[in-house]
C-alpha cells in the first residue's frame, strides 16, 4: 500500500534538474497533446459508424500509458514521490475492460494532467531557456516552478485523497502497534534491571543491617564490618538506580540538548567517534530522546559487531525533520532482521512516525540513517 507520508512530502528540486525537466519535457508534452487530442476528436466524430470505437480505445490506452510515463519522469527529474497507481481491473471482453478504464477516476486524472501539462510546458520551456542564460532565474525562480509542477503532479497523478488517507491511517496504526511493542520491551527491561540490580543490592543492605542489629550488643567489630558492607551495597544501589534513570531519560539531554548528550556518548565509546550536531531550533523532547537512544544503541552495536575503528555521528534538521546519520568503517553486511538490533531501532523510531534506513555493503562502510519528524 502507498506510504501516506511519502505521498505528503514534496521536496524542492535542484535548479539544474528542474531546468533539464522544463526543456526536455516540451517535445514529450507536444507529442502527447497532439496524439490524444487528435485521436479523441477523430474517435468521437466517427463513433457513429463504429470506426471511432477502436480509435477511442487507443486514445484511452495512450492516456493511461502517458500518465504512467509522466509519473516516472516527474519522479526521476523533480524527485516527486509519486507511487505507482492502483488501476481498476476488469475481466471479460475488450468492451468490458474499456468500460472499466473509462469509469476509473485515475484515467480521467491522467487526462486532466496531460491537458494541463502542454500549455504549462510551453511556459516552462521558455523559462528553462531563459534560466540557461540568466543565473538569478536559475537559482531563485526555476526550483519554485519545479516545486509547483511537482505539487500539480501530486494532486492529479498521485493516489486519490481517500486512498492517501487510508494509507496514512494504516501506516499510523502499524506505527502505533510497533510503538506499543517498543514501550512494552522497555518496561520489561526496566523491570529486569530493577530486579537483577538495585533490588538485589537493597535486599543485601537489609540483610546486612539485620545481621548487624542481631550482633549489636555482642560483637562490635562484626557490626562495623556488616555496616560497611551495607554502606557499600547502598552506594552501589544508588549508582545502579542513577544509571537506570539515565537510561530512561538522561539529565544532560534535558539540560543541554542533543549536542552535549551525543558528545558524552561518543566520549564513552571504545572507538573514536566524530560528532556533528545542528538541529536549531531545538526539536521536541520525544525527538531528542529517540535520536539519543538510536545513536547510543547504534554505537553499542558498532563496537560489538562491526569491527570498526572509527565512526561518525551527524545530526541535522531538514525542515520539520531531524535526520540522524551514523557511519562506521567496519566490515559491513548489517541487515534489518526481525527481532534484531536494527529492527529494535526501527521500532523505536516508529513510535514518533520515524523511519530507519540501512546501507551496509559487504566490506563497508555502513550508514544507518533515521528520519524523525518533529510533527506527527
Amino acid at each position: 500500500m502507498t506510504d501516506g507520508k511519502a505521498v505528503a512530502e514534496q521536496p524542492r528540486p535542484q535548479a539544474f534538474k528542474a531546468i533539464g525537466f522544463m526543456i526536455v519535457s516540451f517535445p514529450l508534452r507536444l507529442v502527447q497533446f497532439v496524439l490524444i487530442v487528435t485521436l479523441a476528436s477523430v474517435g468521437v466524430t466517427t463513433v457513429i459508424i463504429w470506426v471511432g470505437i477502436p480509435i477511442l480505445l487507443l486514445a484511452t490506452q495512450l492516456t493511461r500509458w502517458f500518465g504512467d510515463l509522466e509519473r516516472a519522469w516527474v519522479r526521476k527529474a523533480l524527485g516527486t514521490p509519486l507511487p505507482p497507481v492502483e488501476r481498476a481491473q476488469a475481466e471479460g471482453g475488450w468492451m468490458r475492460r474499456w468500460f472499466a478504464q473509462l469509469t476509473d477516476p485515475t484515467t480521467w486524472r491522467d487526462l486532466g494532467y496531460l491537458m494541463l501539462a502542454f500549455p504549462l510546458g510551453v511556459l516552462e520551456f521558455a523559462i528553462g531557456l531563459v534560466a540557461v542564460i540568466l543565473l538569478p532565474i536559475a537559482i531563485w525562480v526555476v526550483p519554485s516552478i519545479g516545486w509547483l509542477h511537482g505539487q500539480l503532479a501530486m494532486s492529479l497523478l498521485g493516489p486519490p485523497k481517500a486512498q492517501r488517507l487510508a494509507a496514512k491511517a494504516s501506516r499510523l496504526q502499524a506505527s502505533r502497534a510497533r510503538g506499543v511493542d517498543a514501550a512494552e520491551a522497555e518496561r520489561r527491561r526496566i523491570e529486569r534491571d530493577l530486579h537483577d540490580g538495585a533490588q538485589q543490592r537493597l535486599v543485601s543492605v537489609a540483610m546486612s543491617l539485620g545481621r548487624a542489629k542481631a550482633k549489636l550488643n555482642g560483637d562490635p567489630a562484626a557490626v562495623r564490618e556488616l555496616i560497611d558492607e551495607a554502606h557499600t551495597d547502598a552506594k552501589l544501589a544508588v549508582s545502579e538506580l542513577r544509571d537506570l534513570a539515565r537510561g530512561i531519560y538522561p539529565a544532560v539531554l534535558a539540560d543541554r540538548g542533543l549536542d552535549a548528550a551525543l558528545s558524552a556518548q561518543a566520549a564513552k565509546a571504545p572507538i573514536h567517534v566524530d560528532v556533528e550536531v545542528n538541529v536549531e531550533p531545538r526539536p521536541p523532547a520525544a525527538v531528542e530522546t529517540t535520536a539519543y537512544f538510536i545513536v547510543g544503541e547504534t554505537l553499542t552495536n558498532i563496537a560489538k559487531h562491526s569491527g570498526a575503528t572509527e565512526a561518525g555521528v551527524r545530526v541535522w534538521r531538514s525542515g520539520e525533520t531531524v535526520v540522524v546519520e551514523v557511519t562506521d568503517n567496519g566490515h559491513g553486511g548489517a541487515q534489518m532482521r526481525p527481532g534484531g538490533g536494527l529492527a529494535g531501532l526501527a521500532d523505536r523510531a516508529a513510535t514518533i512516525d520515524g523511519v530507519i534506513s540501512v546501507v551496509s555493503p559487504p566490506g563497508g562502510p555502513t550508514v544507518i540513517r533515521a528520519d524523525l519528524p518533529c510533527t506527527w
